[in-house]
């Protein structure tokens, strides 16, 4: 109790909470464990509340009915997903899994429902939460529907050097995975990173990747410099 007590005290999300809300959070929150590549939810199971990530990486995805996998985003500590239909009352619309080695809190809904009713500040921290995914999704669609492959890795590459406060980084997602995330197929993607090496954009091996051109790749992020 006292571990999830104090984990959750440094979620973002409850960080602004009084004491005592944050006791009351950590009371009914379930801590579940998951191995790497085991399914936590399918797209359309019921809801049974939301999660938060304790330690590990966890997916969330859809699959379309030739079984092409397009991941919508990852979630990593301190992150936390599937908060709409945890207050609506429905179904997953997307599946989630575990990256990795994953310890997961779930906050059930009903119980979750019930604190909202007596401490309403909690909604608002709550709304704030589902406003920066809205945002997140909205980036999203109009990424895979408005730039080419270059661009949206690009941009990936480009976020992974602000994550990391670096011009080197290593790819955070197997290149099978960072293919569903943009959209694409791994020989594509193979094909791509190539494109941005040949471009003196990138250096890269294996999984490390050094940024040498910032603004170049930069402008190829925001769809003026297709890589030919």
């Amino acid at each position: 109790m006292e571990e999830i007590l104090e984990f959750l005290s440094r979620v973002d999300l409850f960080e602004r909470l009084p004491e005592s809300q944050i006791h009351a959070i950590a009371t009914i929150a379930k801590p579940l464990q998951y191995e790497k590549g085991e399914a936590i939810f399918f797209e359309g199971d019921r809801c049974l509340g939301f999660f938060i990530v304790q330690s590990g990486r966890v997916k969330v995805y859809k699959t379309s009915a030739e079984g092409k996998e397009q991941i919508l985003h990852w979630f990593d500590e301190g992150d936390r997903f599937a908060e709409v239909p945890a207050f609506d009352g429905g179904y997953y619309p997307a599946s989630a899994s575990a990256l990795e080695k994953t310890q997961l809190l779930l906050i059930p809904s009903q119980a979750l429902l019930a604190l909202v009713e007596q401490y309403p500040s909690l909604a608002f921290h709550l709304l704030a939460s589902l406003s920066r995914h809205l945002r997140r999704f909205a980036n999203l669609i109009d990424t895979l529907s408005l730039k080419d492959v270059s661009s949206r890795l690009a941009g990936y590459l480009l976020e992974l050097s602000d994550r990391h406060d670096s011009q080197q980084v290593q790819l955070d997602l197997a290149k099978g995975q960072l293919a569903a995330f943009l959209g694409t197929i791994p020989e594509t993607l193979s094909r791509t990173f190539a494109k941005l090496t040949q471009a003196h954009l990138i250096e890269m091996e294996a999984q490390q990747v050094r940024i040498c051109d910032r603004q170049g790749l930069q402008r190829l992020a925001d769809g003026e410099k297709p890589v030919s």
